[in-house]
């Protein structure tokens, strides 16, 4: 089984003000946490020793479990002999990119937060931190261009057309 965590009021406080003084190792570990990874997901983000960094985080009182999922059953790669075949599933055109209407200051900045800490992990807390800290249009332009040179430089150009697509081109013209 595995349990899904969310901050809490405490948690998302702590975020934007740091009134709590986490240490950098809890710190990242709250910043993991979204309300969708498993405990699972969040023991390969967080820095070892993770379970530790989880339990001082819910005995502190900055994330609580939401949900239990049951394990997956892992599906068979080819059905056995005398299996019944599946029925086919009926065609679907292939899927396509949603479409995003540009979306708040406030909004964007958000999804960049999200965006670095899903694909750089405790390397982009400095610059997720940056990122809340802009709270005007220009400050959010500015932290914007840091994080793409960090994503360039650590995740290469592929992942940087992902975050200009996904976050970056979103911003509203001022």
């Amino acid at each position: 089984m595995a349990t899904i965590y969310r901050k809490t009021d405490k948690g998302q406080a702590e975020i934007a003000t740091r009134v709590h003084h986490l240490a950098p190792r809890l710190r990242s570990g709250l910043i993991m946490v979204d309300g969708k990874r498993t405990d699972e997901e969040l023991r390969k983000m967080i820095l070892p020793p993770a379970d530790e960094t989880l339990q001082a985080l819910i005995k502190d009182g900055f994330i609580e479990a939401i949900a239990v999922t049951a394990d997956r059953p892992s599906p068979r790669a080819t059905p056995a002999a005398g299996d019944p075949q599946p029925a086919a599933a009926p065609a679907q055109s292939a899927p396509t990119a949603p479409v995003l209407a540009a979306l708040t200051a406030d909004e964007v900045r958000k999804r960049a937060v999200r965006w670095i800490n899903d694909k750089l992990g405790p390397v982009g807390e400095g610059l997720s931190i940056r990122l809340e800290k802009a709270k005007s249009r220009e400050d959010l332009r500015t932290a914007l261009a840091s994080a793409e040179n960090v994503v360039r430089d650590q995740l290469g150009a592929g992942r940087l057309a992902e975050f200009q697509r996904d976050v970056v081109s979103l911003l509203p013209p001022a």
